[in-house]
């Protein structure tokens, strides 16, 4: 009783958030990780097992054990505990020689890109390499001049990143040839981590866990203007968004879905 009565305590307070209402998404235990894209859900949970959403379940999604996940016009990757890169083919994963990747994203252009471990420079993969890419083989990376600790692109006005001093950046390309047009800092709190959706809406979480909004965003000015908090009662582990759907990973482990 007394666990239902905090869960209900969390729902009113998420759900008077900026017009967001908030509910518990679909149940999956232990959650990591979410990442939404082509009107798709994909995860992971703390035992590195990816999943993808269908209605209100959650599915195995391959065998190969992955810490992190990403859906998008690139297709679906993955990184493993060893850092080692993967791309979802014929229903499972198949790892890809060459360059490690501590985190990588597909939900730019076709383009996928990625952060190295340790010394956490930022990469970029061709869209022409990344939708030929079939498991077999090594894959040619692009160094994107940044040093990133996390980093997102969304299809429409660039990507966004974090680099290891928590700062945000915000960069018009990589392009799908990842072509790059320099990286420019945006103002704010120190983030951990920053999602870009489809419709190039901004996310991002704090070093301590609080979730933003980058408000004013446009064609004439993609990086917007201002973070806007949005108030959660849990701290947040991890945040994505696609088609009005803001999904949030809390430090907890509890996934919600929230809609505007």
């Amino acid at each position: 009783m007394k666990a239902a009565a905090a869960f209900l305590l969390v729902l009113g307070c998420l759900a008077v958030s900026h017009a967001w209402r908030c509910t518990e998404g679909p149940r999956l235990n232990y959650a990591r990780q979410v990442d939404a894209g082509m009107g798709m859900v994909v995860g992971t949970d703390i035992y590195k097992r990816a999943y993808f959403l269908s209605g209100r379940s959650w599915y195995r999604l391959g065998t190969t054990a992955l810490k992190h996940v990403s859906v998008g016009p690139a297709g679906t990757w993955g990184t493993d505990a060893a850092n080692r890169v993967h791309k979802l083919v014929a229903g499972n994963f198949g790892r890809a020689s060459g360059l490690t990747m501590q985190q990588v994203d597909a939900g730019g252009a076709g383009q996928v890109v990625g952060s190295r471990p340790s010394n956490f420079l930022a990469y970029c993969l061709r869209e022409v390499y990344a939708s030929r890419y079939y498991g077999a083989g090594g894959l040619g990376w692009s160094y994107q001049s940044r040093r990133l600790k996390y980093i997102s692109c969304g299809p429409l006005y660039g990507c966004w990143g974090v680099d290891t001093t928590s700062r945000v950046y915000f960069s018009r390309g990589p392009t799908s040839s990842c072509t790059n047009r320099g990286w420019s800092a945006v103002s704010g709190t120190g983030m951990k981590m920053v999602e870009v959706g489809t419709d190039g809406s901004v996310f991002a979480v704090t070093t301590r866990g609080q979730l933003y909004q980058r408000v004013g965003i446009s064609a004439r000015r993609p990086q917007g203007t201002t973070w806007r908090l949005i108030p959660m009662c849990m701290t947040v582990q991890h945040v994505s968004y696609d088609l009005r759907q803001l999904w949030v990973v809390t430090t907890s482990r509890l996934l919600m879905k929230c809609v505007h």
